[in-house]
């Protein structure tokens, strides 16, 4: 089971930091791919250890997170997120019975592509694993703390309490989101491969995947004059439980999204 654990983290941390990790026992070196779109000032020491409370269960935490979250972030991001992307959402209805824990799981093209996600699963709150220099950022480590993130651990010791505590969330019926291509390509169209972490977890602890495609459309009416990149569909498919092992399951949720061209 300890093996299992480690190919399961293993492939989480590639699913969302993009790291090719040669060496299970070490991961000093590592080439982050996508290191040149998004550049992190290293400003905070910030360490992740058995004792990380990765979803913070606190009363005026969660009062504090669900006011920021639903109160002041939904409200501007659906503003914003509407002027530069003309954002619509289609399939919202394919989750409305969904009263389980889930893992979705998207393509990665934008920086902002979490809050789209955001929007569209609005009734159900999201956690968005993301790197663990995010939380050496000043303001922003506490930020994103309140709005759902949860840091992957770069210490190879650590592994087996950040996918206890995924485990744990989905049990209790979080939703966590995963991006399975692993690496953030600006304006992509294509679906690239898919890692299997997010697609392993979801069988072993026998919840659905909710597949999601952020599509891109040419500008219309007005927008098109003044428009240059495209603005963006978020579709939401009608989440996928597993049969049979994790590649059937990744290979259905992969068909899916490759299919919706």
């Amino acid at each position: 089971m300890e093996k299992e654990n480690d190919a399961i983290v293993e492939n989480v941390l590639e699913d969302n930091i993009g790291n090719k990790v040669n060496n299970i026992g070490n991961i000093s070196n590592i080439n982050e791919e996508y290191e040149d779109v998004i550049k992190f000032k290293k400003l905070y020491d910030f360490n992740i250890d058995e004792n990380y409370e990765y979803f913070k269960e606190g009363k005026l935490f969660k009062i504090a997170s669900n006011i920021l979250y639903y109160g002041i972030a939904y409200p501007i991001l659906s503003i914003l997120n509407k002027i530069i992307y003309d954002l619509k959402i289609e399939g919202k209805e394919n989750i409305k019975n969904l009263n389980t824990g889930a893992i979705s799981v998207s393509n990665h093209v934008l920086v902002l592509d979490c809050s789209m996600i955001g929007l569209a699963l609005f009734k159900r709150r999201v956690y968005f694993t993301t790197r663990e220099e995010s939380f050496k950022i000043p303001f922003v480590r506490k930020l994103i703390k309140l709005l759902g993130a949860i840091p992957i651990p770069k210490s190879i010791n650590n592994k087996k309490y950040f996918l206890e505590a995924i485990k744990k969330g989905l049990d209790e019926g979080k939703i966590v989101q995963v991006y399975p291509e692993g690496v953030l390509k600006p304006y992509c169209e294509n679906i690239r491969n898919l890692r299997d972490g997010a697609f392993k977890i979801a069988k072993e602890t026998n919840k659905p995947i909710i597949p999601i495609r952020i599509k891109f459309r040419d500008p219309s009416g007005i927008r098109k004059f003044f428009k240059k990149k495209k603005d963006v569909t978020v579709k939401v498919y009608s989440p996928v439980i597993a049969h049979g092992d994790y590649k059937n399951l990744k290979n259905k949720v992969e068909e899916l999204l490759r299919n919706d061209d």
